[in-house]
């Protein structure tokens, strides 16, 4: 009986995460949509072409994990404004989760 608990609690644990990423994923969209997009919509960059959001130009830049993303959407640099302050850190790490997700099926 105690091993068919644990289980079941660790079943429900793991769908319970699967449910709260897809949020995030969701929310991360929505932050996105209202912050971003006027320059990278579909994961372009109007200003830098090569800097765009795509996986491939994202690998080049270092820009391949949920810490380097946040770090330049926290802090900015050159013509990327600095979000730190502007939205809440759970919400840049919600945009960070989203940009890698599109950029790893293709925006």
């Amino acid at each position: 009986m105690r091993k068919l608990f644990t289980l079941l609690l660790i079943s429900s644990l793991t769908l319970l995460s699967k449910e709260v990423f897809a949020a995030d994923l969701e929310a991360g969209k929505q932050i996105f949509i209202a912050n971003c997009s006027a320059c990278h919509a579909g994961g372009e960059n109007v200003l830098v072409n090569e800097k765009n959001l795509k996986k491939d130009a994202l690998e080049k830049n270092s820009m391949k994990n949920v810490l380097a993303i946040t770090n330049q959407v926290t802090n900015g640099k050159n013509a990327m404004p600095a979000f730190g302050g502007r939205l809440a850190d759970d919400d840049i790490d919600n945009v960070a989760n989203y940009v890698l997700d599109q950029a790893e099926s293709g925006w």
